[in-house]
């Protein structure tokens, strides 16, 4: 088991620079660069109508740098990084990342380190709370469907899954904000930030409800985009498993229905279920969080990856993607470790990263 750890970590140094690598590639095709969009600011034009490599700076005789001293064009590459040659940029991003110093902010003047701490609560909330809530929806009710199959409440029940299969997050995200938030006679849930204006003035116990009365509809609206997934799996894999001849096995020596679905199916039901962990929280914690933070205007780590974008922001970029990929990585590392919390006979050590 410790040395399957180890190889997997060992692991996450290359492929994290492989990574690094691909986007950084492609970061310096695109047009626009920061200095392109610093010029584009200076004369008073929007930043994306700006031509020009990101990679190549921007040459005193370009049409986006035209009027402008070539001495102040000189300063302001320098001033971003781009009086030196991507290959250059590229290595000592990497050797700054080998210390975890991913630069300062070309636009927010504070350092990336900072911005990803004070934004990762926000997104952490939403990951954390939404993934916990839709497994402790989907199993039990995936294992109710597979017990009750082709039942009345099998029926109902796969309906409404589909229903929630079919809507997408920001699309129901709407919707409660129309039903529950103003939108009509009711105004019970608040649509902006993670906490009220008079948080601090809170109590302990008016804190913890302002904090949870926030989280309630930018996690109903994640957790209903991915419970109808993760309940038919559920579901099938106990239907799969229940068919087998040790659960046959199990009934005639005189078990209860109970023993046997929670002391023998469970166990093997769940391996398939654990599977999908990482798949889902990451899910939830990189592509679900973006549009909720953007439609509840909560300020987190999607929503500040995707202004970055937009004002080319390179070292927020990267920064962001690199704690991405990181945790991506590490928990499908949970993911697999888990394995053996529900199956004790799997052997890591036999196996090869």
């Amino acid at each position: 088991m410790f040395a399957y750890i180890v190889r997997r970590l060992l692991l996450i140094i290359p492929t994290l620079v492989i990574i690094l690598l691909v986007n950084f590639v492609i970061v310096q095709a695109a047009p626009g660069g920061p200095v392109e969009q610093a010029i584009a600011h200076l004369q008073g034009i929007g930043g994306g109508s700006v031509g020009g490599s990101a990679g190549d700076g921007v040459s005193s005789g370009s049409r986006a740098s035209r009027g402008l001293d070539p001495k102040l064009i000189k300063d302001i590459e320098k001033q971003y990084g781009f009086d030196k040659s991507a290959p250059e940029r590229l290595w000592l991003m990497l050797k700054n990342y080998a210390r975890l110093d991913f630069g300062n902010s070309f636009f927010r003047g504070a350092t990336v380190t900072d911005l990803i701490l004070e934004k990762m609560p926000v997104t952490l909330s939403l990951g954390l709370w939404a993934t916990l809530i839709t497994y402790l929806v989907s199993i039990p009710l995936g294992i109710r469907k597979a017990v009750r199959h082709g039942s009345s409440f099998d029926v109902w029940s796969s309906t409404a899954i589909v229903i929630g299969y079919a809507m997408p997050a920001f699309l129901f995200a709407m919707f409660l904000i129309v039903v529950f938030a103003g939108g009509t006679t009711l105004n019970w849930f608040p649509v902006r930030g993670l906490v009220s204006e008079n948080f601090e003035q809170l109590g302990t116990l008016g804190k913890i409800a302002d904090y949870f009365w926030h989280l309630v509809l930018p996690v109903s609206a994640l957790v209903i985009g991915g419970f109808a997934t993760l309940t038919i799996l559920t579901k099938n894999s106990f239907l799969n498993e229940i068919t087998r001849q040790y659960v046959v096995t199990a009934r005639a020596k005189g078990l209860s229905e109970r023993r046997v679905l929670y002391g023998h199916v469970f166990r093997n039901a769940m391996l398939l279920v654990i599977s999908g962990i990482p798949q889902a929280f990451i899910s939830v914690f990189f592509a679900g969080s973006l549009l909720i933070e953007v439609i509840f205007s909560l300020d987190g780590l999607g929503r500040m990856s995707y202004e970055a974008a937009v004002s080319r922001d390179y070292p927020v970029v990267f920064g962001s993607l690199f704690i991405f990929t990181l945790f991506g990585l590490l928990i499908k590392l949970i993911g697999d470790l888990c394995y053996t919390l529900v199956d004790p006979r799997i052997d890591f050590a036999a196996r090869n990263a």
